[in-house]
């Protein structure tokens, strides 16, 4: 199928690969995926996608039609093609739990394999976990914004292409919404889907309240009235309650939808109308270019709101263009043992933290999340209850901190994939959905804000800051010689 094929890469990947086959350069490695920035200036980020890249992977390969491809280009030699008719990545993959409350610095995936393989998969990776990270990281915003209420995407419409939308509700409902207006998305992954009627529905009948009761004859249980087609207060909200009434004698509920106008003025004097009506049970669900800040401002004035339809802001991102994410060499693994790489920049944050780590989350008592601490993933810099550590800055510098573990040290690299075979089966989405809040819990409320979010800390411990300066030191005795 094209969307497994592996020319789904940078073409960088493959003009090094072959490079790497030419000169026999076959040797294990081990790459490390992790992003540098929160997005949206915020205290925390989602990690999503895993299950989509695994799925992925284990179809990854390039066809007869690819192959034909890459030999009109004329920059490949005939051994190296043929080499590729057989690739896939055969490699282990080591990754959080998807749905995990992820910081910058530290690795959320880890790939080992010969060098071409974990070489050709790096697009394919920051692809998928970069947007749908982004998105899910954006839901989670919303719907913490909206007091945990219900969120439903209606993004279709306004997504960077099909694949866009689609990868886009399945990151959504991963952080926090209850359903997605695409269809597709719908029976792909198993989201509930939803929708409401377009103004083409009311313009199209004589008048509003026909317009309604067409509709409420259709779906008598889920009918939700679009009142601002050409006045809210004046007409819309007035039919609304005329077919309600009619809807209401039989036992049934209803709602309204508000996609236009000042949302705070308008829901409010609706929610009068409804409760003076007898309607109280009507509820009020709004659109138009939603985002956190609005509906956090909304609900903290009091806006009688009980859904928000979310599409624009949520599906694209918004005011982050992208997830930071980057994929970079960590370690050579040879004959002779493990040979830590590190990238050296004059810009401390692009220095790269050298080695195969682990991640570990530090609870305390209460389970409240203190700190994540990357180490050297061996048996000599595991964290334990009940010992004491010194943990530094992940910039090598001199800021530290000094604590007890009371409560627990949790490693968060899990491994997904050995040997090119999945090593466990992976989550429903409805439990990777109910993990991503839960998770969340685990954090105060400080880093969750919208403005002015406190850093949490990720930190390197005594033996992996030691392994970064031994290293920063021999490139920089190197430079002087």
């Amino acid at each position: 199928m094209t969307e497994y094929s592996a020319l789904f890469t940078d073409f960088y990947s493959l003009t090094m690969a072959q490079g790497y086959w030419k000169n026999n350069r076959d040797e294990r490695v081990v790459f490390e995926m992790f992003f540098r920035h929160q997005p949206f200036s915020g205290g925390y980020s989602i990690f999503a996608g895993l299950g989509s890249l695994l799925e992925r992977l284990s179809n990854f390969a390039f066809s007869e039609d690819d192959i034909a491809y890459l030999k009109s280009l004329g920059v490949f030699e005939n051994g190296f093609t043929d080499y590729l008719k057989t690739f896939r990545f055969n490699g282990s993959l080591w990754a959080m739990d998807e749905g995990t409350v992820v910081f910058p610095h530290e690795p959320l995936i880890r790939t080992e394999g010969n060098l071409i393989e974990c070489q050709i998969i790096e697009g394919v990776i920051l692809n998928i976990i970069n947007f749908q990270s982004l998105i899910a990281t954006k839901t989670r915003r919303i719907w913490l914004a909206s007091g945990k209420g219900q969120i439903m995407e209606f993004g279709l419409r306004r997504a960077q292409g099909p694949d866009g939308a689609i990868s886009a509700s399945r990151a959504a409902y991963v952080g926090g919404a209850q359903g997605t207006s695409n269809t597709l998305a719908g029976k792909i992954y198993g989201i509930p889907v939803m929708g409401t009627m377009a103004h083409s529905w009311v313009m199209s009948f004589n008048n509003e309240e026909d317009a309604f009761d067409a509709y409420a004859a259709l779906y008598p249980d889920r009918s939700i009235f679009l009142i601002d087609t050409y006045d809210t207060l004046k007409s819309g909200i007035l039919n609304a309650i005329k077919s309600g009434k009619k809807l209401a004698a039989k036992g049934k509920n209803f709602g309204v939808r508000l996609d236009s106008g000042d949302i705070q003025y308008l829901s409010t004097e609706v929610r009068r109308q409804l409760d003076g009506a007898g309607l109280k049970n009507a509820f009020i669900t709004v659109s138009n270019d939603l985002d956190e800040n609005i509906i956090e401002t909304l609900v903290k004035n009091g806006a009688p709101v009980n859904s928000w339809g979310v599409g624009t802001r949520l599906v694209t991102g918004d005011n982050a263009a992208a997830f930071t994410g980057v994929y970079k060499l960590a370690a050579l693994r040879g004959k002779s043992g493990v040979t830590p790489v590190m990238k050296f920049s004059d810009n401390p944050e692009k220095t790269t933290n050298p080695g195969i780590k682990q991640v570990w989350r530090i609870k305390d008592k209460t389970g409240s999340a203190i700190a994540d601490v990357l180490s050297i993933d061996d048996d000599d810099d595991v964290l334990k209850t009940g010992q004491r550590y010194t943990f530094w800055h992940p910039s090598a510098d001199y800021r530290h901190f000094v604590y007890t573990v009371e409560g627990s040290a949790t490693a968060l690299l899990k491994k997904r994939v050995e040997n090119g075979v999945p090593a466990a089966e992976q989550p429903p989405l409805e439990e990777i959905k109910a993990y991503a809040a839960s998770d969340l819990e685990s954090f105060d409320s400080t880093y969750k804000r919208l403005l002015n979010p406190h850093i949490y800390k990720v930190s390197i411990t005594d033996k992996l800051r030691s392994l970064k300066l031994e290293l920063i030191q021999k490139l920089l005795s190197s430079e002087e010689r």
